[in-house]
């Protein structure tokens, strides 16, 4: 049997993210802040790095629940510092809970931080069409104005190339080369979810 062409993931923990996660669109708050905040834990990292902790910083930002995580006070975060299984990068932590508190004002003022989000798409995945891994962009205009605007609002280790990534993760962009066998998924998914909204709004 032919194996599935991959564009990355050379261990078991990093071909399941490829496979399950990374490019396949995210909606649910949750998840959108947890993936915020491991983007902005990555700088100047590896994303293997990142995955390796993946589960400490579950249990240690309580779920990535970012209604809690905004209401972390001193002794939390001392903690967190103190925590070898993560990163502890004082200003990412703090970076953490600060964009927690925000997260949460945007998801009040928009009904959801998903849909404030996915509007800088219209709500529909921006298909990359790479030949290969090497042609992805670090930034794109997109996430150039997407950084800008969040780092008006107040939040933090938001730059271009860290929302790129975070654009890439949460499936906002579909960047999968396009013989990777995702990438196939992925777009005759939407397009099937597009032709039954087309079909429902007609």
């Amino acid at each position: 049997m032919t194996e599935k062409f991959r564009c990355f993931g050379n261990t078991p923990l990093y071909a399941a993210y490829h496979d399950n996660e990374w490019g396949r669109p995210v909606h649910d708050d949750g998840r959108l802040f947890e993936m915020l905040t491991l983007e902005g834990m990555q700088a100047g990292l590896s994303w293997i790095t990142v995955l390796n902790k993946r589960e400490a910083f579950r249990e240690a930002f309580d779920g990535f629940d970012f209604r809690k995580v905004a209401l972390y006070g001193g002794e939390k975060i001392r903690e967190l510092t103190a925590n070898e299984k993560i990163i502890r990068n004082r200003l990412k932590i703090l970076a953490a809970v600060t964009n927690a508190g925000l997260f949460l004002k945007v998801a009040e003022k928009y009904g959801s931080f998903d849909r404030f989000i996915w509007g800088y798409v219209d709500y529909a995945p921006i298909a990359g069409r790479r030949e290969k891994i090497q042609d992805m962009p670090a930034t794109t205009p997109v996430s150039d104005r997407i950084s800008k605007d969040l780092k008006k609002m107040g939040f933090k280790f938001v730059g271009p190339t860290v929302i790129y990534s975070f654009m890439q993760a949460v499936g906002m962009v579909n960047d999968h080369c396009k013989n990777c066998w995702v990438y196939e998924e992925i777009d005759r998914l939407y397009r099937m979810q597009k032709t039954f909204t087309d079909d429902v709004t007609e």
